[in-house]
């Protein structure tokens, strides 16, 4: 319970004024429901005949004050016996059949009213449940916007896709639900077993004992819920990593006809979630027939009481307010019920909620200080005997490394040697285990991290592309670009020929990850968008590697135009492309081995030399 309130504090609280609203209809609902239900005794009065008081007018407040509680009663008493009053004369004065038609057309209009603000109590809610459900998957959004990359090198995305999807409408149910079980069901209860009680008090007692059993039996069915729901949406998790893979890979599956392979997967999850779901539903599904079940026996137990009261005269209870007893003891029931369906929805909604808060309360080690440095670059960058690890084995040792402005220094090695990591230490994607790394002699675990970013263009090795056009994908992290502006830097990148090309040119949609781009041609559309942010600080990661010979030659002319006058980091593989560096540094298991310019390196007859023989150049 202490963490249902905790995330209806969190959600709840925006809509509060339509939540106060749906609260007080809920109250005006079940008394309407009492006062419409009540007009059923002199309805059965008359058809049969019941009851041959005469009544007299009572004043409505009692004569020389007293208690509340006393007034009270006798507001209630005078109340109950105008009303007969009224019909008695009613009914002398237009007949039997007229006063029981008005009495039938009363019960209609206090249907329709009761019905209208029970519609309302339920208008009010909906803004309220369509919000929560968009606040979460918003805040969901920012966070893994707002989380480090090494966030997600321990999560898989389909999972996390399937998070902001089930988890959040299974919370969506969850919230409802409680809401109902808080604001809704214990106040019709609570009215209609006032009601009772004020009907007969030996009865309801009596009533009573019998609904606590009834509890004790729902609490036992539910008690192993939340375990299995987490269990399904961790299913559902790994099923939307598989679908995310398999649509990442379909031309590996294809190649090597794995069809069968990654169908046979995805089958196999499918029919471990069914299991897991069939168990949650059918044990779900058991609160209704089980209250249905235990309220009708309830019902009986009660009907066989409160006539033997009736039968000996005994309870103070006439048979056409039994009648009005039972429908109030029926109606209690189905909020009851509500009120048990609920608990189980709660339980699904608190282990999705758990899943969803594994996101939302991640802590973001990559922050803002608190003062920040204002960082500007006019001399250089420095790495200080840098450390970096990502778990235990140490990914970079002891880097120095200076890169003075305007000079461009590659960095060259096998696969694994520390080049990608070390240039993603720069924009803060990771922290340093030790050393330092300076702009300027500036820390830039002191500066702010936006400013520190905002030096800085990236062009990778695969073109990170979106769903857009030319012209939004060049204008990416650019406030108002003009269409002037893109197309000098299209222009720039060798990109405009093949832009003007297209179908609606700088507005055409590239697809799915430029997906209907060539390789060069993705390549220059970011390197186009690098140029119109006109960074002062310029990383290349391996950007021709991928390419054939006539597209590396574009993407290369491309990549000379952007870094003129611009300091830039390269790493490569094609040691071609860095010949003319200031600066090569050439890496190994971490560590800088060698570093220099390519004629001095080659004569070194080291580890650069072994890698440009290898590539016969």
């Amino acid at each position: 319970m202490k963490q249902l309130f905790r995330i209806l504090r969190r959600f709840v609280p925006p809509y509060k004024t339509q939540l106060i609203l749906s609260f007080i209809f809920n109250i005006l609902s079940a008394f309407m429901n009492v006062v419409s239900f009540s007009l059923i005794i002199p309805i059965l009065n008359i058809l049969f005949q019941i009851g041959d008081s005469v009544y007299e007018f009572m004043p409505w407040s009692a004569s020389g004050g007293g208690s509340f509680i006393a007034n009270a009663e006798y507001f209630v008493s005078a109340l109950k016996n105008n009303f007969y009053y009224y019909m008695s004369v009613y009914a002398q004065e237009y007949g039997v059949g007229t006063l029981l038609l008005i009495l039938a057309l009363s019960l209609v209009v206090l249907t329709f009213v009761k019905t209208a603000v029970t519609y309302l109590a339920i208008f009010f809610l909906v803004p309220i449940r369509t919000g929560i459900v968009r606040d979460i998957r918003n805040q969901i959004n920012d966070k893994i916007l707002f989380l480090p990359l090494s966030f997600f090198s321990e999560e898989r995305k389909g999972d996390i896709i399937a998070r902001m999807t089930g988890d959040v409408n299974e919370v969506e149910n969850s919230i409802m639900s409680s809401l109902d079980m808080l604001f809704k069901n214990p106040i019709l209860i609570l009215v209609y077993f006032t009601t009772m009680l004020i009907i007969s008090w030996k009865l309801t007692l009596f009533a009573i004992v019998l609904l606590p059993l009834s509890g004790i039996i729902m609490g036992k069915v539910g008690k192993t819920l939340k375990r299995t729901s987490t269990e399904a949406q961790e299913k559902w998790g790994e099923l939307m990593a598989q679908i995310e893979e398999t649509l990442g890979g379909l031309r590996i599956i294809k190649a090597f006809n794995a069809e069968k392979k990654i169908s046979n997967r995805f089958h196999n999850g499918g029919d471990e979630l069914r299991s897991i779901t069939n168990r949650i539903v059918r044990r779900q599904q058991m609160s209704g027939p089980m209250s249905e079940f235990l309220g009708t026996t309830t019902i009986a137990v009660v009907l066989w009481f409160g006539g033997s009261l009736i039968i000996s005269n005994e309870g103070g209870i006439t048979a056409s307010s039994f009648i009005f007893y039972l429908l109030m003891f029926y109606s209690i029931i189905n909020p009851a019920k509500e009120l048990s369906k609920s608990a189980y929805s709660v339980q699904r909604g608190l282990a999705s909620m758990d899943r969803i808060d594994k996101i939302l309360s991640a802590e973001n080690n990559i922050k803002s200080p608190e003062s920040p440095v204002k960082l500007s670059f006019n001399e250089k960058i420095e790495y200080r005997n840098v450390w970096f690890r990502y778990r235990t084995r140490w990914v970079l040792e002891q880097i120095n490394l200076e890169i003075p402005k305007g000079k461009t220094v590659a960095l060259v090695g096998q696969s694994g040697s520390g080049k990608s990591t070390m240039v993603d230490l720069l924009p803060r994607f990771y922290d340093i285990n030790d050393g330092q790394i300076l702009i300027d002699g500036v820390d830039v675990r002191e500066a702010d991290v936006y400013d520190l970013r905002s030096l800085m263009g990236n062009v990778n090795q695969e073109a990170i592309l979106f769903n857009d056009t030319f012209f939004n994908n060049i204008a990416f992290g650019v406030e108002e670009a003009a269409m002037d502006q893109v197309v000098e830097a299209a222009k720039i990148a060798n990109a405009h020929e093949f832009i003007i090309a297209s179908e609606d040119g700088y507005n055409t949609n590239i697809g799915d990850r430029g997906c209907k781009l060539s390789g060069g041609q993705r390549q220059r559309v970011s390197i186009a968008r690098a140029i119109l942010k006109d960074p002062q600080i310029l990383i290349l990661d391996e950007a021709t590697s991928a390419l054939d010979t006539e597209s590396e030659r574009l993407v290369q002319e491309a990549l000379e135009n952007l870094m003129r006058n611009r300091t830039t980091i390269v790493i490569a593989h094609r040691l071609s492309t860095i010949i003319n560096a200031d600066e090569i540094c050439v890496m190994h298991e971490g560590k800088i081995v060698e570093r220099g310019q390519h004629t001095e390196l080659y004569n070194l007859n080291g580890l650069y030399r072994k890698l440009c023989d290898m590539q016969h150049f």
